[in-house]
């Protein structure tokens, strides 16, 4: 579908205490800041300089002081302690988080991770049945889960175990009848619904240490952590989420963990990190063995202090992440070719695709990316050989999945999640119906104007503009991410000075003129169509270069089209 290029219009009247002239001197930056909304200088300045002074009392969060004082007893009387993790990354930085910060107190928490085939997410009946053979909890802490595990956490309180749960995704109706539910999400007026599980663990490290000190734990190094796992869930950075991934960015710089370090080497990362290298090369491999298999390995990973242990995790993490992208790949293909036989995008407002033998694991990624294709929240399903299926949905703005998925409650056994990636399970028996079902309440909840896509444009600038002092403040802007994009800038009226050169066969590399100003630019995926008549309009991103110690300012296309009048 094509996109409607949209250039964002900054207000008329910005806000006249917040001398902006003074903050950025450069007129794109000062409009990208006007837009977010800030109300004086300190929050400007806040943003453009996150510090770790600024976290706020971690008792804000609910059933917060409950959470510790139980923690703390269990510590004390030595009770058998299991944290109850996820197998996604969010998941296993959460627990390796909780345990070395229990471990500091002297405590022996064992970890446990559900098998994603078998027991599926969270507190499954399958995966609680083993986890209480293998390890007889006293205390349980389920991590990234059990919002919505009445049941499971009521036979665990029959069965005498207690339960913390430590979760960020959306509560229905009623919360489970346990010790504490911290989940900012539980109370529509906590300031942290933003958080993921490993910044609520963070939090919850925060208030141990702040009730009682552990000699020897600096839980500032552990940022790391809190990093890959905050980007890799791809929840907002903005307020603390932007301060943990800010310094946990330099903390994977310099990471005490051999597991870190070697995971950078198989994965190419050098520094200075972004928060797209975790996105797009860290997190993907700590993800694949939860995708394909258990998590395990990528736990230990992180919780490893041997090298010739972590240099043989990180290259098993490392294949299991080919083997992945080629699954991907063959499902994505499949789901083209559904699509093309059935979809229309002018009677369609959604996305369902279903069928037996494709892997559980990979069909998230696949939803992410038939949703960004074709602009349709997107829900994929694989059934076993018993008709059993598991799904999984990605969403696009304006649509909250649960919300959606609420509307079509009778085909499903279960869901859950967040407003825009959502996991279910289902018969077989019931798809059709449920297809249909999701593709009315998306018909119903979505306007035309969110069915339509678009390219959103933050500041048009000319090639004379492209300096060095543009590129420094760019960065300054970064993390870039969830809630704070990287800036789409957009130029008129250019035209390819040479011929482009292709690279690997699908990229462009492409020598840009502008009036007499010159530019090189990469157009990642670029050969995959005809380019248009020139003159172009270019949406475009800025980037640092490094060439033989240089840092240089590069484009980063994202789309061409001929020149034509924008909105």
């Amino acid at each position: 579908m094509e996109r409607r290029w949209i250039l964002a219009q900054t207000e008329t009247k910005p806000n006249a205490a917040i001398a902006w002239a003074e903050i950025c001197g450069l007129p794109c930056i000062a409009d990208l800041l006007q837009r977010k909304g800030f109300s004086c200088a300190d929050e400007v300045n806040a943003f453009l300089q996150p510090r770790l002074s600024s976290l706020s009392d971690p008792f804000l969060l609910p059933n917060m002081e409950a959470a510790v004082a139980r923690l703390l007893r269990a510590i004390d009387q030595r009770e058998r302690i299991v944290l109850f993790g996820d197998y996604d990354v969010d998941g296993i930085t959460s627990l390796a988080l909780l345990a070395e910060m229990l471990r500091s107190y002297g405590a022996s928490p064992e970890l446990f991770l559900p098998l994603r085939m078998e027991e599926g997410y969270g507190l499954s009946r399958e995966s609680i049945e083993r986890c209480c053979q293998q390890h007889h909890p006293q205390l349980l802490v389920a991590v990234d889960c059990g919002t919505s595990s009445l049941a499971e956490i009521g036979q665990l309180k029959a069965n005498g175990v207690d339960v913390i749960v430590l979760d960020h995704h959306e509560p229905k109706s009623e919360l489970p009848n346990c010790v504490a539910v911290v989940n900012p999400k539980t109370d529509s007026n906590c300031a942290f619904q933003y958080l993921c599980s490993v910044g609520i663990v963070f939090k919850l490290c925060h208030a141990l240490l702040k009730r009682r000190p552990a000699p020897g734990f600096d839980l500032k190094a552990n940022l790391d952590l809190v990093a890959l796992g905050t980007v890799a869930d791809i929840v907002p950075l903005k307020n603390e989420n932007r301060v943990f991934v800010q310094r946990g960015l330099r903390e994977i710089a310099k990471s005490r963990r051999p597991g870190i370090r070697k995971l950078m080497e198989v994965a190419a990362v050098r520094s200075p990190l972004g928060a797209s290298d975790i996105a797009f090369r860290l997190g993907p491999r700590l993800n694949a063995a939860g995708r394909l298999a258990t998590a395990e390995r990528a736990l230990r990973l992180l919780l490893t202090r041997d090298e010739t242990e972590a240099t043989e995790l990180a290259a098993l993490l490392d294949a299991q992440n080919r083997e992945r992208q080629a699954v991907e790949r063959k499902i994505f293909d499949e789901a083209e070719e559904q699509l093309a036989k059935a979809f229309d995008p002018e009677r369609d407002a959604a996305i369902v695709l279903g069928a037996r033998e494709w892997h559980p694991g990979v069909l998230g990624i696949v939803a992410s990316r038939l949703a960004r294709k074709h602009h349709r929240p997107a829900i994929m399903v694989a059934f076993d050989s018993n008709g059993l299926g598991k799904g999984s949905g990605r969403s696009i703005e304006g649509l909250s999945l649960v919300e959606a998925l609420g509307h079509c409650e009778e085909w499903l056994e279960k869901f859950g999640g967040h407003e825009m990636a959502a996991g279910l399970t289902m018969r077989e028996e019931q798809f059709p119906a449920f297809a249909d079902a999701f593709r009315k309440a998306a018909r119903t909840l979505l306007s035309e104007e969110k069915l339509q896509p678009r390219l959103h444009l933050d500041h048009e600038l000319a090639f004379s503009e492209l300096n060095a002092d543009l590129l420094r403040w760019c960065q300054v802007l970064e993390p870039f991410g969830s809630g704070n994009l990287q800036p789409m800038f957009f130029a008129r009226a250019v035209e390819s000075a040479v011929a482009p050169q292709i690279l690997k066969e699908k990229h462009l590399v492409l020598r840009l003129r502008q009036k007499n100003h010159f530019q090189r630019a990469i157009f990642f995926d670029g050969a995959s169509s005809a380019l248009p008549c020139p003159p172009w309009d270019m949406a475009f991103r800025v980037n640092a270069d490094e060439y033989e110690g240089e840092t240089r300012l590069q484009i980063q296309v994202e789309a061409l089209r001929a020149a034509a009048p924008i909105e």
